[in-house]
């Protein structure tokens, strides 16, 4: 299950020396980010894979990428979440191995992000994947809501459980926008204490998560 749903996923995945999510240094926690869209690609060719000129294109708009950053493909894949068949099967896009070393070797990121399960397209082999990992950098997967982030100017917040030896784990990417920025929540409307309650008594079913009862 370490592998499925929005995650973090460190270099153990495909390297027998890379850090394991329990390696993981708190200074990730908190980095700027910036969102690449290639949705618009995306929607005429499912199978659209990020390039450099992609990157380049963000960066003529808004600057060159900021060292230590984190950078989320967008490509509105995630709404396609509740068709499992389709989310899953190729062909789905992805980020190319060249996007890649740019990002990484001539920007500095701290990581990458993508929204289907796997970094690019190119099973069996997913040279892009294989390449981040096993040059020991990190990525985020299965990421949603991309939509509603800005593509600059905000911060993002990385959270997840270090666990001993894990080779991924569920995470949660939380954006913190401009106030100006029209989405999200703000701590007056949802000031997180005391938490909300439920209508109806919480039961655990059968697949052992817990719901309200009729």
């Amino acid at each position: 299950m370490d592998h499925i749903g929005t995650q973090f996923g460190p270099p153990a995945h495909e390297n027998e020396h890379g850090a394991t999510i329990g390696d993981i240094p708190p200074t990730v926690a908190l980095r700027p980010l910036v969102v690449v869209n290639v949705a618009p690609k995306v929607a005429v060719d499912p199978g659209y894979q990020a390039t450099v000129a992609d990157i380049k294109d963000w960066e003529r708009r808004h600057g060159p990428i900021p060292v230590g950053s984190v950078v989320m493909i967008r490509s509105d894949w995630s709404k396609k979440w509740n068709d499992a068949k389709r989310f899953t099967a190729p062909p789905f896009p992805g980020v190319s191995l060249g996007a890649l070393k740019y990002l990484h070797l001539h920007r500095h990121i701290l990581m990458h992000g993508h929204e289907p399960l796997d970094t690019d397209n190119t099973a069996p082999e997913f040279v892009g994947e294989k390449w981040l990992l096993q040059h020991n950098f990190a990525q985020a997967e299965g990421v949603a809501n991309l939509d509603q982030v800005p593509e600059a100017g905000a911060l993002i917040t990385i959270g997840f459980a270090k666990f001993e030896g894990g080779t991924g784990g569920f995470a949660r990417y939380v954006a913190i926008a401009p106030a100006s920025w029209p989405f999200g929540a703000t701590i007056e409307n949802e000031p997180g204490a005391p938490l909300p309650t439920h209508a109806h008594a919480l039961r655990r079913g059968a697949d052992g998560v817990m719901r309200e009862t009729p």
